[in-house]
């Protein structure tokens, strides 16, 4: 079975009841994700065979947070602990015309502060198949940069193959540093997932227009972004995104598309009434991997991708628990009614 390590900062989570307003809760519901722990955990789920790699602090908030992976299956012999305080994100969900938003507290978190030189990649990465890290992880700190870089040079000396979800967060750094960054990592990178601005924003290459009503209607133009990140980067050998029209916080339409050594993929496209808008990348990206990792077809490895990512629309919390048959059981009924392309 090959095995994917993700690597990133698990995050407690505290949501307001129902549709309440940050400034307006005196209650909040408590929950444990993050980008590259949501990866681990839905490819746990499916089966597959998936480690996270971080640092959380060696008390009972950390141990929560650790527990919430081994719940669901996901080797976390490798999390460092130790350091103050576990990373907290605030979420507000959204409603009609009013955005979900998120608010971050997670400076002088136990993985922010960790050191490049604490995380020993020729153990880590000794038995691995696939390195997996989103935007967000080099966005923290000089040091996870650090740390993302070395554990690249190691993947590229031992033939494990590097995942990259570029997943900019401008309220963590500035387009610019992205780009800077980015920039020193995508060579080392295989497989790349960009979506909506990402590709401007992280890698300074024109795919979308910010418009998110209509973003299914710019296809050629993520082609055509997906091409010159293949070009600029020839070392990528797939690029997938998720296209969007978003006409409110709770209805859009959703579809996949990539590009996989050369050749162009789509899916049809989902039309999605969402329950709970996050976290619904990182399930794309953990559904194309467990498609790559088990072998599927392209088409296929994308059907299944946006399906899952779908899936995740419909579930409250960062994870999404849903397992193959569930995402297959969808992708199969919307192959069979195509609704626009």
């Amino acid at each position: 079975m090959k095995k994917v390590v993700t690597f990133g900062e698990m995050m407690l989570r505290l949501k307001p009841q129902e549709n309440e307003r940050i400034i307006q809760a005196n209650q909040f519901s408590a929950l444990y994700g993050g980008s590259e722990a949501n990866v681990a955990v839905s490819l746990a789920l499916f089966g597959d065979q998936a480690q996270f790699v971080s640092k959380v602090p060696a008390h009972a908030v950390g141990e929560a947070a650790i527990g919430t992976l081994r719940r669901y299956g996901v080797d976390t012999s490798q999390i460092l602990q130790g350091g103050p305080r576990l990373g907290i994100y605030f979420f507000e969900k959204g409603a009609s015309v009013r955005n979900t938003s998120v608010v971050y507290d997670r400076a002088g978190s136990s993985f922010a502060l960790s050191q490049a030189d604490e995380y020993d990649w020729n153990r880590i990465l000794a038995d691995a198949d696939y390195f997996y890290f989103s935007g967000i992880t080099p966005a923290i700190s000089s040091e996870t940069t650090q740390a993302i870089l070395a554990a690249c040079q190691y993947c590229v000396e031992n033939q494990v193959k590097v995942v990259c979800d570029l997943n900019y967060r401008g309220k963590m750094w500035t387009t610019t540093q992205a780009q800077v960054t980015m920039d020193k990592l995508m060579p080392y990178v295989d497989i790349c997932l960009a979506n909506d601005e990402d590709f401007e924003a992280s890698l300074g290459i024109k795919a979308f227009d910010g418009d998110m009503s209509r973003g299914i209607e710019q296809k050629a133009d993520f082609i055509a972004g997906m091409k010159k990140i293949i070009e600029k980067y020839p070392n990528v050998q797939t690029v997938a995104s998720v296209l969007r029209n978003i006409k409110s916080v709770e209805d859009s339409q959703w579809m996949g598309l990539m590009i996989n050594h050369d050749q162009v993929y789509d899916t049809p496209v989902y039309p999605i009434h969402v329950w709970e808008g996050v976290a619904a990348g990182d399930a794309f990206g953990a559904g194309l991997m467990h498609g790559i990792i088990n072998n599927f077809d392209p088409q296929k490895q994308l059907d299944f991708a946006i399906a899952a990512s779908v899936l995740k629309l419909t579930i409250s919390g960062d994870l999404n628990l849903v397992n193959e048959s569930e995402v297959l059981a969808v992708m199969n009924k919307q192959n069979g009614m195509r609704v626009m392309r």
